[in-house]
């Protein structure tokens, strides 16, 4: 009996570590949005100090004025400058990378798991409440954490959800707790829309044809009493803000 007990345990081990099929739905924890591979990449700026990247930042901000003709703090570029040297930090080296490792950082921020590309998912969160669609479809957006985009900032592209809304159903409150499940797709937006106290640039790697919302009710704090929000329909999402 205690063999075949093992020999039961084993294969509900193995079922549960295989893959869901296309036809199933899955049930995802964030981390799963994120393309891994583009994770991987050469990022000297890491190994700086705040402080040795602060002044790399100025180095090279006074460098362009120079450049420009522009009058600039000769003092504080060679203090800066001489700070940084004694460090043994190679200054042009790391200012020539500069646009490099930003794109690298961008394809990080961005890059979606494929692997869940047009997968029914279940996937839970905070709803941050959004305008229409131009079509009149219900829109919100879905994030981790609390306070992302109005206490914190918001959270990189590929950690962000773009919920298009079944029937009547409305988030009552800014950061409404809710379990979505639907079908999500690769589909890069981007829109600003007003959260708590101001315009915010909402960038979306994903977006989620939601059929089904399990919500746990308003929340009992200072969010839930604020507006819902509202935003300018600067909206660019499909072919125009997709990223390659």
């Amino acid at each position: 009996m205690r063999s075949i007990a093992l020999c039961v345990s084993a294969v509900a081990l193995l079922l549960a570590a295989l893959p869901a099929s296309a036809g199933e739905t899955q049930q995802l924890d964030w981390s799963r949005l994120i393309d891994q591979s583009a994770q991987d990449y050469d990022d000297p700026y890491r190994e700086l100090s705040p402080e040795q990247l602060a002044s790399l930042v100025s180095v090279a901000r006074l460098r362009e004025k120079a450049e420009k003709g522009e009058s600039i703090d000769e003092e504080r570029l060679v203090r800066e400058t001489t700070s940084l040297a004694e460090d043994g930090i190679d200054i042009d080296g790391l200012i020539a990378q500069r646009w490099t490792v930003a794109e690298r950082r961008e394809r990080a921020a961005t890059s979606g798991n494929k692997a869940v590309d047009g997968r029914e998912v279940v996937l839970s969160g905070f709803v941050i409440p959004a305008p229409a669609d131009d079509d009149g479809r219900a829109t919100a957006y879905l994030v981790a954490e609390r306070g992302m985009c109005s206490h914190m900032p918001p959270p990189s592209p590929n950690q962000m959800v773009r919920l298009r809304l079944p029937g009547n159903w409305r988030p009552q409150a800014i950061y409404q707790p809710a379990r979505v499940s639907g079908l999500l797709s690769i589909e890069p937006s981007e829109r600003s829309v007003r959260v708590v106290d101001g315009m915010v640039p909402m960038r979306a790697t994903f977006s989620m044809d939601v059929s089904n919302i399990e919500s746990s009710g308003l929340l009992q704090n200072e969010e839930a009493s604020q507006p819902l929000a509202s935003g300018q329909h600067q909206d660019h999402s499909n072919a125009e803000s997709r990223h390659q």
